[in-house]
């Protein structure tokens, strides 16, 4: 009796390929994983990163408080140049003054004085002459009240105006203000209100220059400056004026000391000791 003996193969079976590809699935996912969590946990904890950042808003408030030193620093500077322009024309016509008075006192020293016979006789009458000089310049200085009415040409009206000796420049009422050129030289049109029909009178000026005031929690104000003629009794001068919207105030003028110096006295508990000066006089 035959027997066959069947033949199995000891190799094992072969692993499907889908397996292969799982492993190698797996494996890839768990070696990809985002560093920037770790990255961004490393930031927040490095002391580098704290200490940059300080730096940096230390140095961001040092620029502001020069910033504002600065525009603190403009706004005196351009106030300063204002005075200095002021001071600087009231120098100027106090020298023409003394000049002309110089000449005055030559004049008389030489038509009333007879020829000196002798230096003791000179010496006499010098001193005569200095005091009675002194006497006339007092009495030549206006006595002004608290408020008193001003003459401005133009627009050739009186308004009622406060004298301030505590101003250092005078100030006027302008309203509807817009500047601009005319032969390339600055000017400003400008409204001021007719105290007699309440409206408005037109005027153009030309600008003399420019200042800066600047008040406590207030932007700083750029306001220009004109001249005008004032007459004030027997007082008669072109002066320097600062626009400014004065509509809250009483008066539209503000007289200061450059139309006050050495040529009138003011007593506050006076008004309107001068009458209105109109424009036939």
């Amino acid at each position: 009796m035959l027997f066959f003996i069947s033949k199995k193969s000891i190799l094992p079976e072969p692993i499907p390929l889908c397996f292969f590809f799982i492993i190698i699935s797996l494996a890839f996912l768990s070696g990809c994983q985002s560093p920037d969590h770790v990255s961004s946990d490393h930031n927040e904890s490095d002391p580098a990163f704290f200490s940059r950042q300080n730096n940096f808003e230390e140095l961001i408030t040092e620029l502001n408080m020069r910033e504002e030193a600065l525009i603190s620093r403009e706004a005196a500077i351009s106030a300063r140049e204002s005075e200095l322009v002021t001071l600087f024309a009231e120098l100027l016509k106090q020298k023409e003054q003394l000049e002309s008075q110089q000449k005055k006192q030559q004049n008389q020293t030489n038509k009333a004085a007879p020829p000196p016979t002798s230096r003791s006789t000179a010496q006499s009458t010098k001193p005569v002459t200095n005091n009675s000089n002194k006497t006339n310049t007092k009495d030549k200085r206006t006595i002004l009240g608290g408020l008193e009415y001003v003459y401005l040409d133009p627009p050739g009206i009186s308004l009622s105006a406060r004298i301030d000796t505590g101003a250092q420049t005078s100030s006027l009422n302008a309203l509807d203000m817009v500047e601009f050129e005319r032969d390339g030289k600055p000017y400003i049109k400008f409204n001021i209100v007719d105290p007699d029909t309440k409206g408005k009178i037109e005027l153009i000026r030309r600008v003399r220059g420019h200042t800066k005031i600047k008040k406590h929690k207030i932007e700083s104000q750029r306001r220009p400056i004109v001249r005008l003629r004032v007459k004030l009794g027997n007082i008669d001068e072109h002066i320097s004026f600062t626009l400014i919207d004065r509509s809250k105030f009483k008066q539209q003028v503000l007289i200061g000391r450059n139309f006050l110096r050495d040529l009138a006295i003011v007593d506050v508990s006076k008004e309107f000791t001068l009458p209105k000066t109109d424009s036939t006089q």
